[in-house]
Order: structure tokens, then C-alpha cells, then sequence
């Protein structure tokens, strides 16, 4: 796939590197690392050519390299170092700063190699805990700051989401050993649309030789009803993230208990950052709450 040519100015280059922009053209003036282009008002613009450059710079200046040393070395030289210390240096983020190149030149490919090289020696969960999360956290970051626009983060979180599919899929053509006869019914609230979360979460019980069924983000209760009335043993589960938007946690919890559990008290478990807002000695007994997925999953 072809690169697209990306423009960043020097803060950008700050976030996605972790070098300050005052370091930066500290660096720029004394040692001429860079060679950004100037706008007609006289800012710096970066290309993906200077963002890859100086992500090795900086990697080679966090392994104990100074920057007086690394500027007289031609751009083969500094490469080939980065391969050599990478070797034995932290694989998590040599695969996040390469998810963040694949992310920001568009680089399905790029992706493709780094995910199959974290997998040749981790198993699905070790990569999506050990990458992909803290990789989704610094896309946030980057987001927030507008070093990256929707159409990034939408692009890297959907090449995401097909393997947590992909994964899900293999689990799903194996017979499930343990016959649980709860159902894990999970769903997004109406208005809430990130839904990584709780499809991995997805993976995960299937994992665990849960029957689980996934109905998808922005879904209004009433809805459950049809469900209802085919099953008996219901688990119901949500990862609320940024909504409800015209509500609280409280709200939707108050609409669970009054829509879904009139004629019995069927379980909610909740997740995500939302949660925050939520005291569990208030909560009634059939709703907890889950810090974290990992702990729920020890508890199957």
C-alpha cells in the first residue's frame, strides 16, 4: 500500500515522539536532524520521513546514545542501531510505535506484520493487554491533542476490532466444554458507540467456555423483551465509556432495574471508565461493577 504523505507541525512531533518541541529545535539548530519545510509564515512542517527519524533518534537517545553522537551518523547507520538494540529492547513499544506509523500513513500492511510478529510469540490476550490497550490510550492522548484526527483513530481502532472478530470467530468453531446455563447478554447503551471493550470482552468469556451473545452498540432496553422471552438465565452486560450522553450511570441503571427486572432480578455487570461515577455500596445486588476485565474473568 502506498504511503500517504502526512504534514505535522512540531507539537505534534512532541506527542507522537515524547521529545519536547524546545528539545526538538534545540536539536534542529545545533545538530540539523531535521529538515522540515516552512510555510509561507515561517512554521515548521514535518514529514512522515522526519516523524520516522526522529522516532529512532529518540529511541536511540532512551538506550543511552547522545544526540551529538547520533547526528553524525548517516541514516542507515542510525537504522540499522534501532534494529540491533530493538532486539533486546521492549518489545510492547517497538509494536506501539509501529501501530502508530501503520495508523498515521493509513499502512494496512505495516499493521499486518507487526500483529503477526507480536503473535508468533504471545497468545491473542497477551497483545491485546500488553499492546493494544496502552496503544488505544495514547491514540486517546494524541486525539485530545489534535496530533491525530477521527479518521485515524477510527482507522486504527477498526483494524482492532477485526481481531477481536477474527479471534472471536476461532472460539466460536469449537464446541464450548463447560455447559453454563447463563447466557451473557452483551450491549452497548443507546448513544454509546465504543465498542472495543466489550467486544473483547466478548472474546474473553467465550474463552472461558461461557455462552455469550454480543447485540451491538446504541441499543435502547426495550429492545430486551424479544430476549426475554427465549431465555430464562440471563446475564446482562455493559462497558460504558463517554455515555449516556443525557443521562448518568445512576439514570441507566434506575431505567435496567425498572425495564428488564420486573419479573425477576436479572444480574448486571458493568465496565469501563463510567463505572468511576458509581459507589458501590449504593448499587443493589444484582448490578456490580468490574474494575477491570481481567479481574472478572479470575472470578469465572
Amino acid at each position: 500500500m502506498e504511503h500517504i504523505k502526512q504534514n505535522f507541525s512540531i507539537k505534534d512531533l512532541e506527542h507522537l515522539s515524547g521529545i519536547k518541541a524546545h528539545t526538538i529545535r534545540i536539536w534542529e539548530k545545533r545538530y540539523d536532524i531535521l529538515n522540515p519545510e516552512r510555510t509561507d509564515t515561517n512554521i515548521r512542517t514535518y514529514n512522515g520521513e522526519n516523524l520516522q527519524k526522529l522516532l529512532n533518534i529518540a529511541f536511540l537517545n532512551s538506550h543511552g546514545y547522545k544526540i551529538s553522537r547520533i547526528s553524525k551518523m548517516e541514516e542507515e547507520e542510525i537504522n540499522n542501531l534501532v534494529k540491533r538494540i530493538s532486539a533486546s529492547s521492549s518489545e510492547e513499544n517497538r509494536a506501539k510505535n509501529s501501530f502508530k506509523l501503520a495508523m498515521m500513513n493509513f499502512d494496512d500492511r505495516l499493521f499486518q506484520r507487526t500483529y503477526n510478529k507480536l503473535r508468533e510469540k504471545r497468545s491473542f490476550r497477551e497483545v491485546f493487554h500488553d499492546v493494544f490497550l496502552p496503544l488505544l490510550e495514547e491514540i486517546g492522548l494524541l486525539w485530545q491533542t489534535d496530533t491525530i484526527k477521527p479518521i485515524h483513530e477510527h482507522y486504527i481502532v477498526e483494524l482492532i476490532k477485526q481481531k477481536i472478530y477474527l479471534n472471536i470467530a476461532d472460539l466460536r468453531a469449537e464446541v464450548p466444554e463447560e455447559d453454563d446455563p447463563k447466557l451473557y447478554v452483551l450491549f452497548l447503551p443507546e448513544n454509546e458507540i465504543h465498542d472495543v471493550g466489550i467486544l473483547y470482552l466478548n472474546y474473553e468469556l467465550l474463552n472461558a467456555g461461557k455462552n455469550a451473545i454480543y447485540l451491538g452498540p446504541s441499543l435502547p432496553l426495550d429492545n430486551m423483551d424479544y430476549l426475554m422471552k427465549l431465555h430464562e438465565n440471563l446475564v446482562f452486560v455493559s462497558y460504558l465509556t463517554i455515555t449516556p450522553v443525557n443521562t448518568n450511570v445512576h439514570e441507566f441503571i434506575s431505567d435496567f432495574q425498572e425495564k428488564i427486572c420486573q419479573e425477576k432480578n436479572h444480574e448486571l455487570l458493568l465496565f469501563g471508565q463510567r463505572t468511576k461515577e458509581v459507589q458501590k455500596n449504593d448499587l443493589s445486588e444484582n448490578v456490580k461493577v468490574h474494575s477491570s476485565i481481567l479481574d472478572f474473568i479470575n472470578t469465572l
